[in-house]
């Protein structure tokens, strides 16, 4: 009898089943493959595109930072040639300034003079102490001077804060052009990286956008801004300049006629006060002989009086004597009314000298008052001349002031010069 094989334990498959499994097998490795170069020829075909897209997109974007980066030079140029124009402009505001400065504080001798010349004028004594033509000049002399003072002070104000303006400008202007020089060298060393530079690698968030960052239209619209903010105000300050080149020109014109029109009345009033010194002189001189010959005539008239009391007392001392004649010899004889008629004369020509010696001694008293007057008055004229020409004298140092320190003017320019100040970015 046989005995049973051992049968292995584990699944058993019949033939058919086999079969089908490898049939499955050859079906399964088929559409893998067929997957695969589906995946394969997508993979080529997304490599050469996307190769394609990656050169033409690193090309682009090369071509716009080379745009980015010409227009940002360009409109550094634009800030720098205004930036220049508007270094030339404060240089010239600022020279402008200085003349005027200098104007004003060339002022300063002429106010000293005209006041000079009023505190020498007012040590007149008496009538020379007038209010004549060279007061009244000198007086708007220094009206007008401290008026110019005040014209000029306030124009050096004015450029000074004109000048605080070109000078905040300047600032935002080298501000922008730094700015822009830092964003041209950024661009510039983006244009230059390529994947085989060292420095490239991987951000976090490159695609952010920063805070703070602007479009297009503002950034032009910020240069364009800033070049039309100094247009404006290098126009201002060419007017400035102009105004205060005309102004210092006006009355640089209104100094030197007052000036004029001062020295004028000065030398007709020191001709007015030599004409008044020679004709109180020359009336002096005559005065003086006058009570020369007053003198002498009052001492003929003392003498003759003195002879005519003479003669009456001898006609008194006859008729006295003849008075004792005794009797009949007691006449009323020719002699006797000849001796009366002597006397009575006598009496009226003593009565007569004598009213013309109190008269002519009247005289001389008055014309010795008045002649010391006169000396007293000369004095006075020749002192009130004294300062007269102390004054002109005095005067003679704006003279030499002003052939020494010539003013100087600030050329104007012209409509053509102004039109180079255009905006530049337009």
């Amino acid at each position: 009898m046989m005995s049973a094989l051992p049968v292995k334990p584990g699944p058993h498959h019949s033939v058919s089943e086999w079969s089908s499994n490898n049939q499955q097998l050859s079906a399964t490795a088929q559409q893998e493959r067929h997957v695969s170069r589906a995946i394969r020829q997508e993979g080529r075909s997304l490599r050469d595109s996307s190769n394609c897209k990656t050169i033409w997109d690193e090309s682009d974007t090369s071509r716009r930072l080379s745009d980015r980066a010409w227009d940002v030079a360009r409109w550094k140029e634009v800030l720098e040639t205004c930036a220049q124009r508007v270094d030339e402009e404060m240089g010239a505001l600022t020279l402008s300034k200085e003349q005027t400065e200098q104007a004003l504080a060339a002022t300063a001798l002429p106010l000293e003079v005209s006041t000079e010349c009023l505190t020498l004028r007012d040590g007149r004594r008496g009538y020379e102490h007038v209010t004549d033509p060279v007061d009244e000049q000198l007086k708007k002399e220094v009206a007008l001077i401290e008026r110019v003072q005040q014209v000029l002070q306030q124009h050096i104000d004015k450029a000074f804060e004109r000048l605080c303006v070109l000078q905040e400008i300047r600032h935002r202007l080298t501000a922008d052009i730094q700015d822009k020089l830092d964003a041209l060298d950024i661009d510039m060393s983006c244009l230059s990286l390529t994947i085989k530079s060292p420095q490239i690698s991987l951000k976090t968030n490159p695609t952010r956008i920063p805070s703070g960052s602007s479009t297009p239209q503002e950034w032009v619209q910020f240069s364009h801004n800033n070049v039309a903010c100094a247009h404006e105000a290098m126009q201002a300050s060419q007017q400035m300049r102009e105004d205060t080149s005309l102004t210092r020109a006006q009355l640089q014109n209104e100094l030197d006629v007052q000036r004029r029109a001062t020295e004028f009345a000065l030398r007709k009033r020191n001709h007015d006060e030599e004409q008044a010194c020679s004709e109180l002189e020359w009336q002096i001189r005559r005065t003086e002989d006058e009570v020369t010959e007053m003198e002498s005539d009052i001492h003929g008239l003392a003498a003759d009086l003195q002879a005519k009391t003479a003669s009456l007392k001898l006609v008194h001392t006859r008729l006295e004597n003849r008075t004792n004649r005794p009797g009949m010899d007691l006449c009323r004889d020719e002699v006797q009314y000849g001796l009366i008629s002597e006397a009575h004369q006598l009496e009226a020509t003593i009565m007569a000298l004598k009213q013309k010696l109190s008269e002519a001694q009247l005289s001389l008293q008055k014309m010795k008052l008045h002649l010391a007057r006169m000396l007293q008055d000369l004095s006075r004229k020749q002192e009130g001349l004294s300062l007269e020409q102390r004054s002109m004298n005095s005067r003679t140092r704006l003279a030499s002031c002003s052939e020494k320190s010539p003013v100087l003017l600030v050329p104007l320019a012209n409509s053509s010069g102004r039109s180079n100040l255009q905006l530049l970015a337009q």
